[in-house]
């Protein structure tokens, strides 16, 4: 099951204006990125953030899962509670880094 549209736009309404925020389609899922940041990996209408000990505290109890095959286990952030989702991206803006491109050989 791919994630849907109402989904996305749902999670993009969920998340606080203070930041610039946008959303790229990747591999049928997608990326959420917050300040340029990736920060939230949405896949199969579910949203995931990296574990990291930065956000442990705040989500101890939430549960986890593998957004696909062969990927390391993340959290899963229920995006009804948009004070838990809004928390959880403040802490990871703080120690993601922008992804540098890396220029084409040949």
């Amino acid at each position: 099951m791919a994630t849907s549209q109402d989904y996305m736009d749902c999670l993009f309404d969920q998340i606080d204006n203070k930041w610039n925020k946008r959303y790229r389609k990747m591999f049928g899922e997608y990326m959420f990125y917050i300040n340029d940041k990736p920060v939230l990996l949405v896949c199969d209408n579910t949203v995931y953030v990296k574990i990291l000990d930065c956000i442990s505290s705040i989500i101890p109890n939430e549960s986890k899962g593998f957004p696909y095959k062969g990927a390391k286990e993340h959290y899963i952030v229920d995006i009804e509670d948009k004070k838990l989702l809004n928390s959880v991206i403040e802490e990871l803006v703080k120690v993601i880094q922008i992804p540098v491109k890396k220029k084409k050989s040949g």
